[in-house]
């Protein structure tokens, strides 16, 4: 038990300031501070939104790895989703001869794989341990 309260311990942590960058970088580009907006070339802007959103949300699911909760999955496949739908309008808008950068296609995926890895880690530490529980009593 010790082990899957260090996994839920750690995973807050890094959720947490993995949320924190990503709120911070996105709402610099949307609200422009700091000049990060002319830094970052040809963002895409509905890209930028998704990982405003999902930072969001991911700091709801970094609260509910300490404390337990059997929603936490829940909310890692909201962002999930949402990032898996910004992957597919990219490709659209790619296709369609939007600009973009390169550096945003392999972050959009290096996001989902991370997302997908909290979601697995929440699904089997919090989530299914407390489908074990109920089927021991």
């Amino acid at each position: 038990m010790k082990v899957k309260n260090s996994i839920n311990t750690i995973s807050a942590i890094i959720l947490a300031l993995f949320a924190l960058l990503t709120l911070f970088l996105s709402s610099a580009v949307i609200f422009d501070w700091f000049g990060i907006r002319a830094k970052e070339g040809n963002y895409v802007l509905f890209i930028v939104w998704a990982n405003f959103i999902c930072s969001i949300l991911y700091l709801f699911a970094a609260y509910g790895f300490i404390t337990k909760a059997k929603w936490t999955f829940s909310m890692l496949i909201a962002p999930l989703v949402i990032l898996i739908v910004a992957f597919i309008v990219l490709q659209f808008y790619i296709n369609s001869g939007g600009i973009y950068e390169t550096k945003t296609v392999k972050a959009l995926i290096f996001r989902i794989l991370v997302t997908l890895t909290f979601s697995l880690v929440a699904f089997f530490n919090i989530k299914n341990s407390r489908l074990k529980t109920k089927t021991k009593v």
